[in-house]
């Protein structure tokens, strides 16, 4: 299968892009290569013959198009976008110019695409829309989200992932686009920018920085493995029904405290120092604005449909996590010039 990625030097993406190379994919990836992208998470599939790179940004018209007409792809899997919610509080512009007018672009050259492929081509095209669970809101101490949960955005981020999902699935109904949107929970694992919580927590103990928490560190979030959501993206874009939505979660709800404290008892576990433990760092500091309490999601459809489940334990995958960056100071430690652990997102509650 011919595929185009769009963010495929991303966290996701590269990920993605590894296991569709690793299962003989010819893939194009399509990346803008902005602060949190990183051709180095690649290095393992970028002398590939069935990989390539095409440095461009989703919401150029003519770059998307060439890449098109060159790739002739078979699916494409829409990953790039701006992610982090707490910058989306400080600048949301950014967001609106990738998630919303990047989608907007991709879907049009998409759908142009469709008009000139090859039958065998076009008969079983899929294009699939990757979201995320934030765009349902905030959830209550019961259930969890599926597929018809209504939406409720509470940050520029989740808002413009949002007016993607509806964008994408509009150019279905609208002009019949095979397009496939697939919400997931929140993701984890090797060459995770260390903006997010789980690798900003595994740097800051290993350096013995403070470590802050959010409010009380209450709020709950479903862990996802990231090689397991690749492995749901390969069989949405190889089976998934057109016109259907995808919740993928690893089944896996911990609160944010819980989680930070695990992290800290690995990195004492595997990097020992002769120190107080690592669980001594965490502090709380003021919660961010709009942040919600609980996610979590039913996975029920993609795994009835699709026999996909997750297959890493949150806590193999956190070891496997913790182990990495502890081995790969090469991948994160040139990163600190772009970010330096500071907090973000306090534009809204200065």
């Amino acid at each position: 299968m011919r595929v185009l990625v769009t963010g495929g030097a991303g966290f996701i993406g590269s990920a993605v892009c590894r296991h569709l190379v690793a299962r003989g994919d010819e893939v194009l990836n399509v990346d803008k290569l902005t602060y949190a992208a990183n051709l180095a998470s690649l290095a393992e599939v970028a002398d590939h013959p069935g990989y390539r790179f095409r440095r461009a940004d989703v919401a150029d018209a003519a770059a998307v198009a060439e890449a098109f007409e060159r790739h002739r792809p078979e699916a494409v899997i829409h990953l790039a976008a701006e992610t982090h919610v707490d910058r989306s509080i400080d600048a949301a512009r950014p967001f609106i110019d990738t998630n919303v007018i990047g989608t907007f672009t991709l879907l049009e050259a998409a759908r142009a695409w469709l008009g000139r492929a090859p039958a065998p081509i076009a008969r079983g095209f899929r294009f699939v829309h990757v979201s995320t669970d934030e765009v349902f809101g905030a959830l209550g101490p019961d259930g969890r989200f599926d597929e018809t949960s209504p939406y409720r955005p509470s940050s520029p981020y989740s808002a413009s992932k949002a007016a993607g999902d509806h964008l994408a699935r509009a150019w279905a109904t609208t002009y019949d686009l095979p397009v496939i949107v697939a919400n997931c929970s929140n993701n984890y694992g090797p060459y995770q920018f260390p903006e997010k919580l789980i690798p900003l927590t595994i740097l800051k103990a290993l350096e013995g920085r403070p470590i802050p928490v959010y409010g009380r560190g209450e709020n709950v979030r479903d862990w996802l493995y990231v090689e397991d959501h690749a492995r749901a993206l390969a069989a949405i874009a190889e089976a998934g029904r057109p016109g259907e939505t995808y919740l993928i979660g690893g089944d896996a709800e911990r609160t944010n405290l819980a989680v930070v404290e695990a992290v800290c008892d690995l990195v004492d576990e595997l990097a020992p120092r002769a120190a107080a433990r690592r669980r001594d760092l965490i502090g709380f500091v003021a919660d961010r604005a709009g942040y919600d309490l609980r996610y979590a999601v039913d996975a029920g459809r993609i795994r009835a449909s699709l026999g996909w489940a997750p297959s890493c334990s949150f806590e193999d995958g956190l070891r496997r996590t913790v182990a990495w960056y502890l081995a790969r100071e090469e991948w994160w430690r040139p990163l600190a010039g772009r970010y330096a652990g500071e907090r973000l997102g306090q534009a809204a509650v200065a």
